[in-house]
């Protein structure tokens, strides 16, 4: 019985911080997840999946993390991936070409696919 109350107790401000943080969360983001959706649909940006595609067919390892990002003007995908042996390394593409333009890390060669090589 005691733990019920106590659970009780527990949940109401649980309850109010959540309900607290939902009135408060921004709308922009949402609107941003809109106009991204959008840029996609009107071939501003390359969807994804794609870029994840073409990771596979070329590079082994898991994707660990994928960024969206602008930089003077330009959207880049910023894809952070776990090699075979362990390192990590981060590829990055042009949003708009979906064209791989830049590479970081070590072992990167030890990642490379022999039937997607470039």
């Amino acid at each position: 019985m005691k733990n019920r109350r106590l659970l009780s107790r527990l949940r109401l401000p649980a309850l109010v911080t959540l309900l607290a943080l939902l009135a408060t969360s921004p709308a922009p983001a949402d609107e941003a997840w809109r106009d991204l959706h959008e840029a996609v649909r009107e071939g501003k940006i390359v969807p994804l999946p794609e870029i994840l595609d073409w990771l596979e067919a070329h590079y082994v390892g898991q994707v660990l993390e994928v960024e969206l990002e602008r930089d003077d003007g330009r959207m880049l995908y910023e894809v952070e991936m776990l090699g075979p042996q362990g390192q990590v390394v981060e590829f990055e593409f042009d949003a708009a070409s979906g064209e791989l333009i830049g590479m970081e890390g070590v072992n990167i060669n030890m990642m490379q696919r022999e039937d997607g090589a470039e």
